[in-house]
């Protein structure tokens, strides 16, 4: 038996393989994705097998490294990631295996200092010991000691020190990720010397500095480049680049200052661009609309200024991240022929204008944030041609008119758009959900659905149409000047978490909503609502007086006015159901004069009708009738003598 495949079961295997000792033909061994238990007492035998595959990936607690290792000197892969063991790295396996080209021990809770072998192995190309607690400098003769690697991570350490210039000496090296470690010190310019270099990660440390030139001149071949979140500074790119090959340039949350130079631009095959949360301060090149092939475009959190050029945006562009800069002016025909984008956040800018009607072309838009500007007029009627929206935030504008009945917001499995090895939506949304700003990322947008026309001066009802949104999670009509009745319909938002319909002047009842049980929260206050309060059950039971406060003729807990006080006003006619018109205020007036004419008359009839039973009280009548007449008269001859006067 040379090979033995045991993955994906859930069998319990002891990481001293004692079981399999006896098999002496065994090569490969492959017990991934089962749990890996550390032996209480192993005896000292020899294992009579020589391996050249292990792979022991899974879960579980192994204890220190097996003693059966030591024994192996024909070991070509080993991966022993996400279990939990302890010691330092095991330099010593390397040395004995001549042959072992892959070594993954992701995730496997080692620490100590990171020692290598001291003599050369051509033949090591991939080591990943990334999440784990290696603290100290990476070796310097890292490069001698493995001069033909092609992958290496080191991520998610607690590595420190400079990055060494051996790594000049890899002149085979195809990708290196050194990211979410706790280097410092700059990045070496012999980085220019790996002519092979394809990838290159260096994200998540506390690198300082600038880019050196050689690194993007010498690395002609360099496919992906991965700074981010670092304390780089300085120009983002040298004036001088050759990076023909570059297909995604990630530089985001470091110091980088000044302009997007227009060096970028040679890099032809560049499909992502990545600068946010910077000091960049300029305007926005125009030639980023020449990059063919770009895709994802994020400029946010820096001080772009100024207009967005007319006509902007590549051809194949899908997602578009200006968020949080000082850009201003309108949109006019920016983004006109972007039909693939599925992402486009204006927001928190100085935009101004109209939202534009060319929104309704871009069929695929799934992601659509334009607030905190400064846009006006009505929301253009073309957003409801848009099938694929998830969400839709326009708050904090001076949007008018009414809030559209057609639109179509819902939550589902958003199909990418783009090469899945360019992104999966990996920028953050901000989006305020449940009172609180979240920034949502990657496939969690995917469940996510809103609509927020929160402060802006729409007017008019809320349709009934919004009620049929079912897959809605994120409502917020909050400050804005809606009149008439929460709609009914309101009770199929079955998936709605957060429904704030706070500081408008709707009024009526709240209708049944006590069935809508992920409604985690509620807001009706400061309109004009009256009648009871929804019963405190299921959710409702844990909404306090701030969700209701505002509407004087509300009763009912959680509030402290009881619903039979004799003080409260009667509720609003059914009327108000039809399409009759208000007069603003809290009393329905037309009713008012019906009801006083009607009661006017029935009390004349009813005289009519005594008087005519009772001859009595009819003669009783007509003589008060009569003696008031004869009085009158001479009232006005003694006071008002001119008036019969005879000339």
């Amino acid at each position: 038996m040379h090979t033995l495949r045991l993955s994906s079961n859930l069998f319990r295997i002891p990481i001293s393989l004692l079981p399999f000792f006896n098999h002496s033909k065994l090569k490969h061994l492959d017990c991934y994705e089962n749990e890996i238990c550390a032996d209480i007492d192993v005896p000292t035998l020899t294992p009579k097998f020589q391996l050249r595959t292990l792979d022991l990936s899974g879960q579980g607690d192994g204890g220190v490294f097996p003693k059966f290792f030591y024994y192996q000197h024909k070991l070509e892969y080993v991966d022993m990631s996400n279990i939990k063991m302890k010691g330092e790295f095991p330099h010593w396996l390397i040395r004995n295996n001549t042959k072992l080209y892959a070594l993954h021990l992701h995730n496997s809770s080692l620490s100590g200092p990171l020692q290598l072998p001291i003599h050369s192995h051509v033949c090591f190309s991939d080591l990943d010991i990334s999440d784990n607690y290696f603290n100290g400098s990476i070796p310097t003769e890292i490069g001698v000691c493995f001069p033909s690697l092609n992958s290496l991570n080191l991520s998610g350490n607690g590595l420190t020190g400079g990055i060494p210039s051996s790594f000049g000496k890899m002149s085979q090296l195809t990708e290196l990720n050194l990211s979410r470690n706790g280097l410092t010190g700059g990045i070496p310019s012999s980085f220019g010397k790996m002519s092979q270099l394809i990838k290159l990660d260096l994200s998540n440390n506390h690198l300082s500095g600038i880019i050196p030139q050689e690194l993007i001149v010498g690395c002609s071949s360099l496919n992906e480049l991965i700074l981010s979140n670092n304390s780089l500074h300085g120009q983002i790119f040298p004036k001088q680049a050759n990076c023909k090959e570059l297909f995604r340039l990630l530089l985001d949350g470091n110091q980088f200052t000044g302009s997007i130079p227009y060096s970028i631009a040679n890099c032809t095959m560049l499909a992502m661009l990545e600068v946010s949360d910077n000091r960049l301060s300029s305007s926005i090149p125009g030639w980023i609309t020449n990059m063919t092939f770009l895709q994802i475009l994020d400029l946010s959190e820096n001080n772009f200024f100024g207009n967005i050029p007319s006509s902007f945006g590549p051809p194949f562009i899908s997602e578009v991240y200006l968020s949080k800069n000082r850009l201003q002016g309108p949109l006019m025909n920016a983004f006109y022929n972007c039909f693939e984008l599925t992402i486009l956040d204006l927001s928190h800018n100085s935009f101004t204008g109209r939202v534009p009607e060319w929104i309704g072309n871009f069929s695929k838009l799934s992601y659509l944030l334009f607030s905190h500007n400064n846009l006006e007029g009505e929301i253009p009627s073309q957003l409801c041609n848009l099938v694929q929206l998830s969400l839709v935030d326009l708050s904090n504008n001076n949007l008018s008119g009414h809030v559209l009945p057609c639109i179509n917001v819902a939550s589902y499995w958003l199909q990418s758009h783009q090469n899945a090895s360019v992104s999966s939506r990996t920028q953050p949304l901000q989006f305020t959900i449940k009172n609180v700003s979240y920034y949502f990322q990657g496939s969690i947008l995917d469940y996510i659905s809103g609509l927020d026309l929160s402060c802006n001066n729409l007017t008019g009802k809320i349709p009934t149409e919004i009620g049929n949104l079912g897959k809605i999670q994120v409502l917020n009509l909050s400050h804005n000047s809606l009149t008439g009745l929460i709609p009914q319909s309101f009770s199929n938002l079955k998936q709605i978490e957060s429904l704030d319909l706070s500081y408008n002047n709707l009024n009526g009842s709240i209708p049944q909503l006590t069935q809508l049980n992920f409604l985690a929260v509620f807001s009706v206050a400061h309109n004009n609502l009256s009648g009871k309060t929804p019963e405190r059950v299921a959710q409702f039971a844990t909404f306090e007086n701030s969700s209701y406060e505002g509407n004087p003729f509300l009763c009912g807990p959680p509030l402290s006015k009881s619903c039979f006080s004799s003080t409260l006003m009667p509720r609003v006619s059914e009327e108000d159901k039809k399409d009759h018109k208000k007069d603003g205020g809290f009393m329905d007036m037309e009713a008012f004069y019906v009801s006083f004419l009607t009661s006017y008359a029935i009390v004349l009839l009813t005289i009519a009708a005594v008087l005519y039973v009772n001859p009595y009280w009819r003669r009783a009548w007509f003589y008060m009738i009569e003696l008031s007449l004869t009085n009158l008269g001479y009232f006005l001859v003694d006071n008002i003598p001119f008036l019969f006067r005879c000339y």
